[in-house]
């Protein structure tokens, strides 16, 4: 065949498929998702094999692996006891509380480590919703100058990246303003901008225990049928003040990812949410998908859509396949 042009030439070798290579993966592009309890010991997520609810002790030990491992942030997502919940959430402004404590607690052992805390209150909620509820309806506004106190909590505990995942209008900007106007200017925000209503979250609540008592999230989380939309509250946080900008989940949603990464100069951050851990360590355990493989494609390919960095619950697993 005469052919001026073989493009088979640029796979020839390992050396020269790296040449040619436009994507690559790293440890730095990981963040890894933890989740704390206050009890002692570790508590086994049946619905996520190989994740646990993790102590105080345990936490510190984890957070010792996953630097050894060469992932340099972590996000916490509180297992709060059923007792500390109320239809106001108050316990998610304690200063005394399960997050800040563990924020302390990291930075006193690991002042190296990178954390980033969850803003949101259906931990905390007896309702199980992200915001306040009132005769079966979020408050937005209402739910806002919460987010904000506990947002200060994290921060004065050591919080060095603050990730409002409520989804309720305007809470990046009052976020930024009562962050900057009590000093921790130099705290960044990730926001949660284009999370979706997903099917995908089901382990997650598991792990909580917070799952909307009633309803659903729906008038908050966004309708998966939209990119647009998820384009548009992404330039609004923007605007607001945000740092860094989610897409959420990431592997169903490769194409807002790539929208929302057109659309702006800021960081996009992505994550592989429970749903997508556990449908993999399902196949990979009943022998169907290639575990190391499969992990390091999904990862691969929601960085080649434009994410900058990725909350994945195999971060720590793949990290030290990876170069820094």
């Amino acid at each position: 065949m005469d052919l001026l042009r073989r493009p088979r030439r640029n796979r020839k070798s390992a050396v020269v498929r790296a040449w040619a290579r436009e994507t690559d993966l790293r440890a730095d592009h990981l963040i890894y998702p933890v989740f704390i309890r206050e009890e002692e010991g570790t508590a086994p997520i049946p619905s996520m094999p190989g994740q646990s609810r993790l102590g105080p002790e345990a936490l510190l030990r984890m957070a010792d692996h996953t630097l050894e491992a060469g992932v340099r942030s972590m996000v916490l997502f509180p297992a709060v006891e059923e007792r500390l919940k109320t239809s106001d959430a108050r316990e998610c402004t304690n200063p005394d509380g399960l997050v800040p404590k563990s924020l302390r607690a990291l930075k006193a052992r690991f002042p190296e480590l990178s954390l980033v805390t969850d803003v949101a209150l259906d931990p905390y909620s007896s309702d199980g919703h992200d915001g306040l509820v009132r005769e079966g309806q979020i408050l937005n506004d209402e739910t806002v100058e919460i987010l904000v106190q506990q947002a200060l909590s994290q921060a004065e505990a050591g919080a060095d990246v603050i990730a409002p995942s409520d989804m309720m209008d305007g809470r990046v900007g009052a976020i930024r303003q009562g962050l900057d106007e009590a000093g921790h200017s130099h705290v960044s925000i990730m926001a949660y901008s284009a999370k979706y209503a997903s099917a995908f979250y089901g382990p997650f609540r598991d792990a909580l225990e917070s799952a909307p008592k009633s309803g659903d999230k729906k008038t908050y989380q966004m309708d998966p049928a939209n990119v647009r939309e998820g384009v548009m509250e992404a330039m609004l946080d923007e605007d607001e003040g945000a740092d860094v900008l989610m897409v959420k989940p990431a592997g169903a949603y490769l194409d807002v990812i790539r929208a929302v990464r057109e659309a702006t100069p800021l960081p996009v951050a992505a994550y592989q949410v429970s749903g997508e851990y556990a449908q993999i360590v399902a196949a990979a355990e009943r022998g169907w998908l290639d575990r190391d493989r499969i992990i390091e494609e999904t990862l691969l390919s929601i960085r080649r859509a434009g994410a900058s960095v990725i909350l994945s619950y195999f971060s720590v697993e793949v990290a030290p396949r990876l170069g820094v």
